[in-house]
């Protein structure tokens, strides 16, 4: 078994299978101690990929002063640190039901049935006077819920697409789909209401 110090070696080489196998010894170390930091096994994923791209750039830094595991992880604790930073700071979770807690029974069902739509032309054509109630319940959504929702609802993107896009965490994008959903529900409830 190669060490630390010969695959480094290598991997200053351009030896591309000498990162592979340090990656296969340290990945899930790094997960755990980046789990420490931050607070979904997402946000550790991307902070330990960040680190691994932080030590291919950098790898000609490393002086030897430290084992090379602890060059890895000082570098990972600093992206798992701003990331967990960043993270609770984008995605702080208020207490919000996404439908009142009231329209259930102390079963945990519904209350009153939910009514099913049915396919019925007078149906379609009812629903379709709420387009302006729905635009304009868009446009009053914050910008960031707005846009995740309109690409997962409207553009039909997936999670993974929307968080490239954004450049936000799949937590995150989570947080603000749910947020927006709830919202524009609760703008639609209060249209039905009011006609």
């Amino acid at each position: 078994m190669d060490t630390d110090l010969e695959l480094l070696s290598r991997l200053r080489d351009g030896d591309e299978e000498a990162f592979v196998m340090l990656v296969a010894r340290y990945q899930q170390p790094m997960l755990r101690l980046a789990r420490a930091y931050v607070p979904s096994r997402a946000v550790a994923e991307e902070a330990v990929q960040d680190t691994w791209m932080g030590v291919v750039k950098g790898i000609e830094r490393f002086e030897g002063r430290a084992a090379f595991k602890t060059w890895l992880f000082r570098i990972l604790i600093n992206r798992a640190r701003s990331a967990g930073v960043r993270e609770r700071r984008h995605a702080t979770v208020e207490p919000h039901h996404a439908v009142d807690p009231i329209r259930f029974d102390t079963n945990g069902q519904w209350a009153e049935p939910v009514e099913p739509w049915t396919g019925d032309s007078e149906d379609r054509l009812e629903a379709s006077t709420w387009g302006p109630a729905l635009q304009s319940g868009l446009e009053d959504l914050p910008p960031r819920q707005r846009r995740v929702l309109v690409l997962r609802d409207v553009e039909g993107l997936s999670c993974d697409e929307v968080c490239e896009l954004l450049d936000i965490s799949p937590g995150n994008q989570r947080i603000l789909l749910h947020r927006g959903r709830t919202r524009l529900r609760e703008i639609l409830e209060t249209q039905i209401a009011k006609a």
